[in-house]
């Protein structure tokens, strides 16, 4: 009799209760689907013995409808069953989701071959013939149990290796060359767009995805792969069935057999398109100049470097360039940032069209790429010149850019054009290395500009003496303020018509103790290219006001007095604060002080411009434009102004009698500032002619030698005190009366 089966006197089996600690609720849970009620008692006391939950199900359609619910681990299914027998029902379970990958054992009383080849066929995982061995049915349900935990474990670790593969797009392939078996990873397939089947099982079928210019190293590395048994890395691109590129990194071994013969190879692809294009757009911020897309200073001093070991090794000339575009702070201040912005890039265009057209220029031999042309910053552009037999190559090219930089282009609207200035040195005999050339073609640059700007200029050893001078005049500078070193000379603004001095624009000049008097064109562009302008500026506005109140002082009640400001200090937030400050501290009222600026500080910021006249205009002060004429102010902008005075340039009034346009611009300035309501002074003013000219055309307030050189405020005082003529303080000679009227101009006698 079976041991767990007790038969009582109505023929009915009773089945003692198994107490078991694994019949917890954390037991697995199986599911007998079997239409035999005695049969499913007898599996349920077996498998409850062996430690399993058990659920039950008396036909195909109740154990299908009990799945979502129970979810069991594992299922028993009985072959024979009325309506959905068992095969149907296995069929069934592994169309569902729920079921798919549970472990069916199936329990047939069928011992024939087909029936068993049918359950396989249908899904099942494994099999038993009744009558049952009890005592090892859960033992056997156990073990399917565990190879179905296995199984499950290694098909989510395949997806999770498939998914990591995936997402670091790293395909894998194998091929056995004796069996001619090449078999490829989902991933390799998807890196090179295929499906399977779209490629032929053979390692030779690789190649032809293989981009053009890649051939032979990819080839070379194939045939090293027949000589060496060590891991091979080759970056390569592909050219996929669409078209697009893609680049591989590839990793491959070789096996050898004992005679050493290549019998297999594997290895490794990834897809690196995106990483090498995050890296050359990475080289791009660190190699190249953003807004121009040239080469920045880094990248010209590696190639410069390069080429000097070449021109070394060769016994070759070579010269280094250095292109500052003239004026340039111009531009930025008259039609801002991003107008100047536009100009580098179009700069930097005609370069690069010049380079590629001199056929003389040569190429780094060997380099995969040489850049001749540099941004280094600013408005600043290197150029190395290679392969060099004459220096006349060198001026050649050098000639083609000023010119081609000189042609007209569109700015905002307007047609500008722009001049540059060229330093020149040359390997090896201006320097022998990369910082010795570049700082030499840099001082031949600045010469450049001294000499007039839109030309070029080759290295001298006395240009070091000059840049030299330079610096300990920047250095002397700094100093200047602290001891006392600048002081303010005063140029009479005269009305030619009623007689008489009616203004003077104060004007500073530096009086260094070993340089004596030092020219204020030597000094102010230094000032402002250094910043030192900014706090020269407040000091002359503040000795100019307290000057202008001593006069007042004195008498000299209806006295005016200009003073030019410069771009940096106009530009301060706290500008029209820290000239009332000057005021109120020199005890002046603000009329009386006048504030000049240039046509390119207005252009700068018109609105902002707009706020800092208005609010110099409140406070009492008046604002004159300097060196009209001269820059891109707009009239549409002029008329907003809360300008008072427009100041002829010099450069107009100087060639007035003899140049048919310098007049019709100062007839034009003039009537221009009439019929805007503004006062317009002549400036530069110097012969008894151009007086006259002037007083024909309407303008009556001057300025110039004719009438007085600038002066120091005490000899000022004594033509302002006594009424001698202004030019007799500074110019012996000159007969020219403090008042005058057309018949009592007298002119020096020299003229």
């Amino acid at each position: 009799m079976n041991p767990i089966a007790t038969t009582l006197g109505n023929g009915v089996l009773s089945v003692p209760a198994v107490a078991d600690a694994r019949d917890g609720k954390d037991a697995p849970l199986v599911l007998v689907i079997d239409d035999d009620s005695m049969m499913r008692m007898l599996v349920r006391e077996a498998l409850e013995s062996g430690g399993f939950r058990v659920e039950e199900a008396e036909d195909g359609e109740r154990g299908i409808e009990l799945l979502p619910e129970l979810r069991p681990d594992v299922i028993l299914l009985d072959v024979v069953m009325p309506g959905m027998d068992g095969f149907a029902t296995c069929t069934a379970l592994r169309a569902l989701p729920v079921s798919a990958r549970v472990p069916v054992l199936m329990m047939t009383g069928l011992d024939d071959t087909a029936s068993v080849n049918r359950a396989y066929e249908v899904g099942a995982t494994d099999f038993v013939t009744k009558p049952i061995a009890w005592p090892i049915l859960s033992h056997r349900v156990r073990y399917l149990l565990r190879a179905s935990q296995t199984f499950a474990a290694l098909s989510r670790s395949q997806e999770q290796l498939a998914e990591a593969q995936r997402m670091a797009q790293l395909g894998y392939w194998d091929f056995d060359i004796e069996r001619n078996e090449f078999f490829r990873s989902d991933e390799y397939l998807r890196i090179h767009g295929l499906e399977r089947g779209d490629i032929a099982p053979r390692l030779g079928a690789k190649r032809r995805f293989v981009h053009p210019d890649d051939l032979d190293a990819f080839d070379a590395k194939g045939r090293a792969r027949l000589l060496s048994d060590g891991p091979l890395h080759l970056e390569y691109r592909i050219v996929r069935q669409d078209g697009e590129v893609r680049v591989l990194s590839s990793h491959s071994k070789g096996v050898f057999d004992t005679q050493g013969k290549l019998v297999r190879v594997h290895g490794t692809i990834q897809d690196i398109t995106e990483r090498r294009q995050a890296e050359e757009r990475m080289r791009t911020l660190t190699l190249y100049d953003t807004l121009t897309g040239l080469p920045n200073r880094q990248f010209f001093k590696e190639q410069l470097d390069h080429s000097l070991a070449l021109a070394r090794r060769l016994k070759m000339s070579l010269a280094v360039l250095v292109l500052d575009i003239d004026r340039f702070q111009r531009i930025n201040e008259t039609f801002g940032h991003g107008v100047g912005d536009q100009l580098l890039k179009e700069a930097g265009t005609r370069l690069t069209r010049i380079l590629r057209d001199a056929d003389y220029v040569a190429r780094v031999e060997n380099a995969s790429e040489t850049h001749n042309l540099a941004r280094l910053g600013g408005d600043e552009f290197t150029i190395m010149l290679t392969g060099l037999t004459h220096a006349e190559d060198v001026a050649k090219v050098a000639r083609r850019m000023l010119d081609e930089i000189a042609q007209p282009l569109q700015l905002d609207g307007q047609e500008v054009v722009v001049t540059a200035s060229i330093g020149i040195a040359v390997f090896p005999t201006d320097g022998i290395d990369t910082e010795a050339l570049l700082k030499h073609a840099d001082s031949a640059m600045y010469f450049a500009k001294e000499q007039g700007k839109n030309n070029y200029q080759f290295f001298s050893a006395s240009m070091n003496a000059r840049s030299f001078q330079k610096l300990s005049l920047e250095n002397g500078l700094r100093k200047a303020l602290e001891r006392e070193e600048l002081v303010l000379h005063y140029q009479p603004k005269v009305d030619s018509i009623g007689g008489g001095i009616v203004g003077v624009e104060a004007l500073v000049r530096w009086k260094h103790p070993d340089l004596g008097m030092v020219s204020p064109g030597d000094f102010i562009p230094l000032a402002e290219e250094t910043g030192l302008i900014v706090p020269i500026g407040e000091w002359v506005l503040g000795e100019a006001c307290r000057q202008l109140s001593a006069w007042r002082a004195a008498g000299f009640s209806d006295l005016t007095m200009a003073v030019n400001m410069a771009s940096q200090n106009f530009a301060q937030k706290d500008f029209v604060k820290r000239v009332a400050a000057c005021i109120r501290t020199a005890g002046l009222a603000a009329a009386g002080v006048e504030i000049e600026v240039t046509e390119s500080v207005l252009m700068q910021d018109v609105q902002a411009t707009i706020a800092t006249l208005n609010a110099l205009k409140e406070g009492g002060i008046a604002l004159s434009v300097d060196d009209f004429g001269t820059g891109y102010s707009s009239l549409a902008y002029l008329k907003r102004f809360p300008i008072d005075t427009l100041k002829i340039d010099r450069s107009f009034v100087r060639d007035v009698m003899i140049n048919r346009e310098d007049a019709a611009i100062t007839s034009a300035i003039v009537t221009l500032g009439k019929r805007l309501g503004m006062q317009v002074v002549a400036e530069g003013v110097e012969t008894a002619e151009q007086v006259a000219f002037l007083r024909r055309e309407g303008c009556h307030l001057m300025q110039g030698y004719y009438f007085g050189r600038p002066v120091a405020a005490a000899e000022l005082t004594v033509v302002l005190d006594t009424g001698i003529a202004v030019s007799a303080v500074s110019q012996p000679g000159f007969a020219l009366h403090h008042r005058f009227a057309d018949q009592h101009v007298s002119i020096p006698a020299h003229a």
